[in-house]
């Protein structure tokens, strides 16, 4: 039967499961006697199976099957439960997670699982876990195997292959997976490419060679390299890139790869209960644990859907426009009301792109734990806050950065069990990820109970690379030093490691944020922990904004960085340091000059005594821009000024305002800075 109407379903579905059995397992570690835990991870994993039998794809089938197996013995107090055996299970649904990713990029899910089997049916046996497989039997067991991720070969390129055989030069498959925080992950593909360029010829890769320079993938990408050299050197070679997690390489088979794509065209034996309750639950529009209320959509189709609303608010402003020129009732009477239902609209599609900040948390419990492991330190990350929603935009970018914090936290915060005894503290220490709404923000903080920020030291660093000068340490308030850390090329550790202090600072953590119109703000006691907070703006697409006025230009200055406005005489306006200055409220406030800035030529006579000031606020600096005159407040679509205008300054898009003219979208943070 054609299982291709329920893919969507089954790779939907098992990820879910997937997230199950990693959560689960994390528990299991602390409390391995908790009955509801075995039996939860039970059920995903014979749902897993009975899906993935159900769909054709062996592989996933027979390996849940075994982790079924393991869980039915732990039920029966057949087996104990031990740190290897979690290490080996973690194992297992790291390969049951690659196969379903493969899955997702179009291919059969198929991959070589033989070494894990083994280690299950010895947990199974009751064994002790068999060592690392020698090197000629992974040999042997390679050549054996076939291309496992990439879709399909043209007859070109098996021809190639075929002659490549022929005349004594290595057909191999490679799979290469990129660490889940690497930051550039098409440079360190590039690099791959540029090594293996050098030792042979790359055939084919999967996702495409443009996929991949646009980081169109996720962490592993495949290829097929012909190459005299042997496997070992390569894949040596290969791993001297950095932030490079695994390499895996196979022996390809011409022969083989023919033999297994016409099996492939032909469904296997299914398990006919799981059969049914797939079709089930496609043809209601259920997924399991949801209720009939709910349905899956396409993140796409709501990304089309928020486009042409986007549009509807530019036309929404045009008609409010006109109606306020003509001044006829029911035209304004009309616009009124549209406003209100399409600002009603808006509510109900912004929320429909709003997704649980769970999804980029659910995955730090994991990394945790192996970082703590490798670093000999007890970690507890404590989550809170994790069914907090964000657009879908800012949950796409937010995850490198925490990844980042959270990393610095484990190894440059939490001190060793030793240490923290030492200091009077628990062996074990905490960090706490917690997130929560605050108005039209989100924040995000990541505290620990670690060493803290030395200052002293932090100080006498920013000396070193020149980022202060002796002069200006006294006017620095605790905050402001603890923020020098994010300065570029800052860095306190002693010494590089693989956690932190990779080249890649603090730096690019806040510019990642502050792309995204958030900001991120420091505080910390020595010994006695830091907290990082970050706050971000719900939505990216339609913000609010003051529209403001230089000479007969029209500028957006983003209402959430705005504080007041005001207009003020010019004998309030004070020089210091050769720059103008007003008092507001108490404190020293430098000023701005938008039409300075932005070189806008002055055709007005305006020889009023009076300006007109925007005070805007990022962190605990202030500024007023000085413009001609307030416009008034306004909704606005937020657009990109594309890939050639990415470094005009202190402007962060543009917006099509209803009479069809363009404002530019002012970005505060940079003109503070």
């Amino acid at each position: 039967m054609d299982t291709a109407q329920y893919m969507d379903v089954f790779i939907d579905e098992s990820t879910e499961h997937l997230e199950v059995l990693y959560k689960k397992l994390l528990d299991l570690e602390k409390n391995p006697n908790e009955k509801s835990i075995i039996d939860e991870i039970f059920r995903a994993a014979h749902t897993l199976k009975g899906m993935s039998a159900t769909m054709g794809f062996q592989d996933i089938a027979n390996l849940t099957h075994k982790l079924e197996n393991i869980f039915d013995g732990i039920r029966y107090e057949k087996i104990a439960v031990n740190p290897n055996m979690i290490d080996t299970l973690f194992e297992t649904v790291d390969s049951l997670n690659a196969m379903v990713e493969n899955i997702s990029n179009g291919s059969n899910g198929a991959r070589e699982v033989g070494p894990i089997s083994a280690k299950l049916e010895a947990i199974e046996n009751g064994d002790s876990l068999p060592p690392a497989v020698a090197t000629t039997e992974v040999e042997e067991q390679v050549i054996s195997s076939n291309l496992q991720t990439i879709p399909s070969l043209d007859e070109f390129e098996l021809s190639i292959l075929n002659e490549s055989s022929e005349r004594g030069f290595s057909n191999y498959e490679i799979t290469v997976t990129l660490r889940e925080d690497c930051l550039l992950k098409g440079a360190r593909v590039f690099m791959v490419f540029e090594v293996l360029e050098k030792i042979g010829e790359v055939i084919r890769s999967e996702p495409s060679v443009s996929d991949l320079e646009e980081e169109n993938f996720d962490v592993s990408f495949s290829l097929i390299l012909v190459s005299e050299q042997p496997e070992a050197e390569i894949k040596e070679k290969i791993l001297k890139v950095s932030e490079i997690e695994q390499v895996s390489i196979n022996h390809f088979s011409v022969a083989k790869f023919i033999e297994n794509k016409q099996q492939k065209e032909t469904v296997p034996a299914v398990e006919q209960s799981e059969l049914k309750q797939v079709e089930k639950e496609k043809q209601t529009g259920k997924a399991t644990n949801s209720t009939s209320k709910t349905i899956r959509v396409n993140i796409d189709r709501l990304d089309v859907l928020m486009n042409l609303f986007e549009e509807l608010v530019i036309d929404r402003g045009r008609l409010e426009q006109i109606a306020g020129e003509l001044q006829h009732h029911d035209l304004q009477e009309t616009v009124e009301r549209m406003s209100r239902v399409s600002g009603n609209l808006q509510n109900i599609i912004l929320t429909m792109r709003m997704v649980p900040i769970d999804q980029v948390f659910s995955r730090f419990p994991r990394m945790i734990r192996n970082l703590a492991r490798e670093l000999q330190k007890d970690i507890e990350l404590e989550i809170i806050g994790a069914d907090t929603e964000l657009d879908r935009t800012v949950i796409d970018e937010i995850g490198d950065p925490l990844v980042h914090l959270l990393r610095n936290a484990i190894d440059h915060g939490i001190e060793t069990p030793q240490v923290r005894r030492e200091k009077g503290k628990p062996e074990q220490g905490t960090i706490k990820l917690e997130a929560y709404h605050s108005g039209n923000h989100v924040f995000i903080e990541i505290s620990d109970d670690g060493a803290g920020i030395n200052k002293e030291k932090v100080l006498s660093k920013a000396l070193t690379n020149g980022i202060i000068t002796e002069s200006e340490i006294d006017t620095l308030t605790d905050q402001q030093i603890y923020e020098l850390i994010m300065s570029s090329g800052f860095s306190t550790a002693e010494k590089i490691s693989d956690i932190s202090g990779r080249g890649v600072g603090l730096d690019v953590v806040k510019n990642t944020i502050e792309s995204l119109g958030g900001s991120i703000s420091i505080d910390s006691s020595l010994n006695e922990g830091s907290i990082f907070s970050i706050q971000l703006p719900l939505t990216l697409s339609i913000i609010s904004v003051l529209l403001v006025e230089l000479d007969n230009e029209k500028y957006a200055i983003p209402l959430s960085s705005i504080i007041e406005t005001a207009i003020m005489h010019k004998d309030q306006i004070l020089s210091a340091h050769n720059k103008h200055v007003i008092d507001f409220r108490g404190e020293v406030v430098p000023l701005a000059y938008l039409k300075d800035i932005f070189s806008v030529l002055d055709s007005s006579q305006n020889n009023s005594d009076y300006v007109s000031v925007v005070i805007v606020k990022k962190g605990d600096k202030m500024a007023g821009l000085v413009v001609d005159s307030f416009i008034g407040q306004q909704e606005v679509v937020l657009k990109s000024l594309g890939n050639y205008l990415t470094n005009a300054f202190a402007i962060s898009g543009a917006t099509i305002l209803g009479d069809g003219e363009v404002a530019l979208i002012i970005d505060s943070n940079a003109l503070i800075k």
